[in-house]
């Protein structure tokens, strides 16, 4: 069996129960060395088989699996944060399809719900935004025009762009040409949740200023719109005037 392990936002201890088990179990891991946290290795059985899938071709990461599975091994594909968001998962799971071979998807805590906690942000705040925009620069991974951030950034609603911290200049253009002003509120989360986590504050137009200097070139996400102002709406959850299927308002 493969095991898809969501590895979580950074910090060993946010994995989810299943990961940890499955790690500790597992005979082999093939961890996507780059992004996610080496201490989550510390997990693992005396024995266990570990491979760097950062100096791996998709083809080599299969031939691993398809050994495992000969010699009846288990393994955990231990992929960054939650493996559905910019994990290339569908590319294996589809070549284990065609070989037979079994494997479950195991979720996990997001890197974007890290800098949420890091900064102590809710995204959908009453009154300011109800949505959240998970997007991306255009790099070597073309991005759709429809679903270009100059597109969304006409909702002016909450945005948080993955994988683009070396494309700032490129990324507060696009913003300001879809809608934000200049002086919207933008926040770098560098590697949430880790021990060196990193959080700055700024605007739409300083993105790539303040990530200078900060020295934050990679590894990092950018958080965009007025959930990180001060202005917002009380929740209608907790309002005393408000009935709800357990209180009734209060007159």
């Amino acid at each position: 069996m493969i095991h898809f392990v969501g590895a979580g936002p950074g910090a060993a201890d946010l994995i989810t129960m299943r990961g940890a088990r499955l790690l500790q179990e597992t005979d082999i891991i093939i961890y996507a060395g780059s992004l996610v946290n080496p201490a989550l290795l510390e997990y693992a059985k005396v024995g266990c088989q570990i491979y760097n899938s950062a100096e791996m071709t998709l083809e080599e990461v299969i031939d691993v699996m398809k050994d495992a599975e000969s010699k009846s091994l288990d393994t955990v594909r231990l992929h960054t944060g939650d493996a559905s968001l910019y994990g290339a998962i569908r590319e294996q799971m589809d070549l284990l399809d065609e070989l037979g071979i079994e494997y479950e998807d195991i979720p996990g805590v997001s890197s974007f719900s890290g800098a949420a906690a890091a900064l102590n942000a809710e995204y959908t705040l009453p009154g300011v935004s109800q949505s959240v925009v998970i997007t991306r620069m255009a790099g070597r991974t073309p991005v759709p025009e429809k679903e270009s951030i100059r597109e969304f950034a006409k909702h002016d609603c909450t945005m948080v762009i993955f994988l683009s911290t070396g494309l700032l200049e490129e990324v507060s253009e696009e913003l300001m040409e879809g809608g934000y002003a200049a002086d919207a509120p933008a926040a770098i989360v560098y590697k949430a949740t880790w021990p060196e986590e990193k959080v700055v504050h700024c605007t739409v137009s300083t993105l790539a200023e303040t990530a200078r200097d900060n020295n934050i070139t990679k590894t990092a996400l950018i958080l965009v719109g007025g959930f990180l102002g001060d202005k917002y709406e009380r929740s209608k959850l907790y309002d005393p005037g408000f009935t709800t299927e357990f209180r009734q308002a209060s007159k």
